[in-house]
């Protein structure tokens, strides 16, 4: 009996083998024929017949519209009414990479052609998505819709799940013609819609434009896994693919205003000049010599700092204007950017009397009012008082004579015309030049050596000073003794804008500019190094080299040293 029941189902095997031997079927399906862009299609390869040794069909003709995710095949045997038949199914999930009605072609498979299909591809309709309780979407929003060149743009991406999901967060946008950089790492919240909860991920970028005209900002796409929903308890943790697509945008950017000029394009939601440091009434006021140390700041909402000018000041009428290093920058909150410019000053008096630094003005366009606006620093204006110990010689060089002895004429009409005080005073004179009669007859006695020989070793013992300093990296002792030397052979000598006037050697007023510059904006020249010192002590070692005096009313005012100027 078991006999007879082997040789039928050899029999039987042996009827199928012809019907497997048919020449094979090729078709091809889509689960879908109508998508939204960010959602998947499965494209299906059915070979029916003699399935054995079919390979993969080749999908390279798929790429120019659709990006092929993953790829399965899955064979089957039946019989029916004694018929026996075998079937391979390929499965390939697509991703549409645009909107419109796509083709897929013909594909070569098992020695047959599949015939071409048609997909119509639609815009994602975020509030459609959330209406019909979708798992995923996305949404995207761009402020302003429309802008000029040069403004920034701030551009959200947001991404809706409603459950645990996996994958990389959408990448950043390539956009032509357009500067993008993220605004913040993103951020994660909550929200309700469409009566659902959903978990949101929203990104967002600065977007500048860089030239005018219509801009077109891509779709962005998401692609991830979510849990099964038909396996939630699986054990291994059975996972599908999903994916979404944010809507494409336009945006239509503006070019400046005609008539704008050469002046720099600002376009900004809110911008900022100042200029903080000046002395307020309770200050003391400035004197010859002493620095007076400023700080103008540049701010703008909506620009880069590399967008901003420059900062600078003009060149000022009895005053040397010493520039720090410039410090620059940008921050945001998370949607809009806002960049700063800081340059610090020193500003060095160099004669007593009115010192007034003008107005400076920007004009910049506020994109919130659609208008342009002038920011101002107004003129400032203060009374720079004599070096300490030169008040009284100080006025004499800009005052006629015969008004500098009014002081003099009325101290004297004051004084009391009592005959006992100028008795007092007679008698006293008298005896003051007895003693330095006497003082003066014995020291000839004693020494026939003239008193001028005394103040030489001053001199020489300066100038040894100063050379010291100069070998060493302390600009404020080298501007000390410098000046103290100086005033050893020329007592007038107040600062070193008046040494460098004395002075008829251009290497060593050049050193004194390099010193002026390492002292009072604590930097050194862009051409110096460690040999600084070397260098000042060599220009002077030969002591100073004055001018005569009727060449000292020559100008050596310095050239400004950042001779850009806003407007």
């Amino acid at each position: 009996m078991k006999l007879r029941h082997v040789v039928c189902s050899c029999l039987l095997m042996l009827a199928w083998i012809p019907a497997l031997a048919g020449a094979a079927e090729v078709t091809a399906t889509l689960d879908r024929d109508h998508v939204q862009l960010g959602e998947t299609v499965t494209l299906n390869v059915r070979v029916d017949g003699d399935t054995g040794g079919v390979a993969t069909p080749d999908l390279r003709a798929l790429a120019p519209d659709f990006q092929v995710l993953s790829t399965s095949q899955n064979s089957s045997l039946s019989v029916i009414n004694g018929r026996a038949s075998s079937a391979l199914v390929f499965g390939v999930a697509l991703r549409p990479r645009h909107t419109g009605t796509l083709q897929i072609p013909a594909l070569s498979v098992a020695g047959g052609r599949t015939a071409p299909l048609q997909l119509e591809v639609a815009a994602p309709d975020p509030a459609a998505a959330a209406a019909t309780h979708q798992d995923v979407f996305m949404e995207s929003q761009v402020e302003p819709a429309q802008g000029y060149v040069g403004q920034q743009l701030t551009y959200a991406v947001r991404l809706y799940y409603a459950g645990r999901i996996g994958g990389d967060a959408p990448d950043m946008p390539q956009i032509d013609g357009v500067e993008v950089s993220p605004l913040g790492k993103g951020l994660n919240y909550d929200t309700v819609r469409g009566g659902r909860s959903y978990h949101v991920l929203e990104l967002r970028y600065a977007l500048i434009p860089q030239h005018a005209g219509r801009i077109e900002i891509p779709a962005m796409d998401f692609q991830g896994e979510a849990a099964d929903p038909r396996d939630p308890s699986s054990f291994f943790g059975a996972t599908v693919p999903v994916s979404a697509s944010a809507p494409a945008q336009t945006i239509e950017v503006k070019p400046a205003p005609a008539g704008w000029g050469a002046s720099a394009w600002l376009p900004a939601r809110q911008l900022s000049l100042g200029l903080d440091g000046w002395p307020t009434a309770q200050d003391a006021p400035p004197r010859v010599g002493q620095p007076l140390n400023l700080t103008m700041d540049l701010q703008a909402t909506g620009l880069s700092y590399e967008a901003l000018p420059a900062l600078s000041l003009p060149p000022l009428d009895g005053a040397t204007v010493y520039p720090d290093k410039p410090v620059a920058g940008n921050r945001q909150d998370g949607q809009w950017i806002t960049g700063r410019r800081q340059q610090a000053f020193a500003i060095v008096p160099e004669r007593a009397g009115t010192l007034t630094i003008p107005a400076t003005t920007l004009k910049w366009w506020n994109v919130l009012t659609d208008r342009m606006e002038v920011a101002q620093i107004p003129a400032h204006t203060v009374t720079v008082l004599p070096a300490v110990g030169t008040a009284a010689a100080s006025p004499a060089a800009t005052v006629p004579a015969a008004h500098g002895e009014v002081p003099a004429l009325t101290a004297t009409a004051a004084m009391p015309a009592t005959p006992w005080r100028r008795i007092a005073l007679a008698s006293f004179g008298l005896w003051l030049l007895s003693v330095l009669a006497w003082w003066w007859w014995r020291r000839r006695r004693a020494s026939p050596m003239p008193v001028p020989v005394a103040a030489r070793p001053s001199a020489r013992s300066g100038r040894l000073a100063f050379l010291a300093a100069a070998r060493g990296n302390d600009p404020a002792a080298q501007v000390r003794t410098l000046l103290a030397w100086a005033r050893a052979e020329r007592p007038m000598i107040q600062h070193l804008g008046e040494l460098s006037a004395a002075l008829d050697d251009a290497a060593q007023r050049g050193a004194i500019a390099a010193l002026q510059q390492r002292h009072y904006a604590g930097t050194p020249l862009p051409d110096s190094g460690a040999n600084t010192g070397t260098n000042l002590a060599q220009a002077f070692k030969r002591g100073f080299a004055w001018r005569a005096a009727e060449a000292t009313g020559e100008d050596t005012g310095l050239p400004p040293l950042y001779p850009f100027k806003l407007h």
